[in-house]
This record gives structure tokens, sequence and C-alpha cells, in this order.
């Protein structure tokens, strides 16, 4: 049976001291290999992925492992950096670069494990093409995913950026858009459930399929793995890549067993990267 717990705030903050007595990276004591590693992941795929590991491999490596929940892209990396977790698996390697330059956190990645395409998704057209002029398209508003999505729609001729913006994007670089596309930002977390509010949303392969939607099938267009940045990856702060209960899990999710898991449950809408 699984035993993820979800996590807020509050909980964090008062929970932080006592659970950081187990988690590797609170306080200067190193944690004992016996003691469980608490992972912070975002429910879908993440927290499936490891509630598989939980319950079918970690015994056999000698492994105690806790799953935490998390429905944002903030506090797993705030959790991670001040001990009340272990270890997070719920990012890009882009993002947490991003994040470690913009928050002043110490995050580091151990393995790459998987990628969620980007995709385009519409309730209101079945192709692309069929966007009107002036449609109302919605886009992660942190960053990192908002420049990947502007990208995303580049590479599929709905717009062109300006030379040189690719890397840091937003919607002031666009240097052609043919068909006057007005764009939205919300968070990466609410574009499911913009798409009843504007005419398409670029949504992250996490929360897409968290929202039911199917991106091999429901997807107007989707992003490839073909030199593909953004791969999701398991994520510890500096120096403590090297606990052996991170080894473990490292090494499970890279695992063939792994990725059978995860090309037959998610059937192309989660690509392992192994």
């Amino acid at each position: 049976m699984r035993n993820t717990t979800k996590i807020t705030a509050a909980v964090l903050t008062t929970g932080a001291l006592a659970l950081g007595l187990t988690a590797c990276g609170g306080g200067d004591e190193k944690a004992k290999a016996s003691d469980p590693l608490i992972v912070a992941a975002t429910p879908v795929p993440h927290a499936e992925i490891l509630n598989y590991i939980k319950d079918n491999l970690a015994a056999k490596e000698g492994l105690k492992l806790e799953v935490k929940e998390f429905t944002d892209y903030v506090q797993p990396n705030q959790a991670t950096e001040d001990g009340s977790v272990g270890a997070n698996y719920f990012q890009t390697q882009p993002y947490l670069e991003d994040f470690n330059k913009k928050n002043g956190t110490h995050l580091e990645s151990v393995a790459t494990v998987h990628l969620e395409p980007l995709g385009l998704y519409s309730e209101k057209v079945k192709k692309a093409d069929d966007l009107k002029k002036g449609a109302t398209v919605a886009l992660p508003n942190d960053a990192d995913n908002e420049s990947r999505a502007l990208r995303f729609l580049a590479a599929n001729d709905l717009i062109t950026l300006k030379k040189g913006s690719e890397a840091t994007a937003t919607p002031q670089d666009i240097a052609k858009n043919p068909k006057d596309l007005q764009f939205k930002e919300v968070e990466a977390a609410q574009t499911p459930r913009s798409l009843k509010d504007v005419d398409a949303a670029v949504i992250n392969g996490n929360y897409a399929i968290g929202a039911d939607l199917k991106p091999a099938k429901d997807a107007l267009f989707l992003e490839t793995t073909k030199g593909n940045d953004y791969n999701n990856v398991l994520a510890v702060t500096e120096g403590n890549a090297d606990d052996p209960r991170v080894k473990k899990l490292a090494k499970l999710l890279t695992s063939p067993e792994v990725k059978k898991f995860i090309e037959d449950k998610y059937a192309g809408s989660v690509l392992p990267s192994f």
C-alpha cells in the first residue's frame, strides 16, 4: 500500500527540525543509511514512479523510501534546501539552474530520469492551423517554462523569436506573430484549468497527465526528445550526492524495471531518458 503524504508550507515550517534528523541535507550530522530517504515530488508522474520503486524495488536495495507530494514547483526545492526532505524529483535541469540563480539555493542533479514532452492543447480547435487570428494562448508564467514554451511554439511555426533571445524568451521577444496570438501567463499547475478560458494552452507533461489529458493523443503537437535539454532529474543539496540512500534511489530510477514501468504506464506521454 502506498504511504504518500501531502505536505503544506505550514507543515514544512513546523516539521523541518524533526524531519531534518532523518532527511539528508538538514544539519551537520550525516543521516544514517538505514534511515528513510524522504523525497519531494509532484504527483504525476514523479510520485507514481517513486511509489512504484517504493512498492516493488526499494526493499531489495535496502532502501527505505518516503514520498511527499507537492503541487507546485517552489516548495520542493525549498524543502530540499532547508533539509525538510532529502531529495526531490519533479524538475528539469534548466529549471533547477534558474532556481538556484534566483533563490541562492545550492541544489544539484544526481540522475537524469525522464522527459515529459511539452504540448499545445485546446478544447476549441483540433489542429493548430485552426487557431483564429487573435486567439489567446496560455503559457506557464515561470521564466524557464515560459521561454521553453515560446521556443516550442516557434519550433512549430506559430511564432518567430528574435535572434539571441531564445534562452530567456518572453512574449516581448516575439519577432513575428502571423496569427496575432495573445498570451496569458498563468502558473504552470493552472494551465490545464485555463483551457476553458483560452483558445489553447502550452502545458507541461506532468500537469497534462494529472488533468487526465493523454499527451500522445490529445496534444495538437508535442515536443520531441531530439536535442531536448528538459529531462527531469533527481536533485539534492550540494554535498549530499554521496549519501548511500541517494545513490540507491538514483540507481533504481534509471533501472530497466523503471524504464519498462514508464513505457508501459504512460504510453509515450512520458519518455525514459536513460
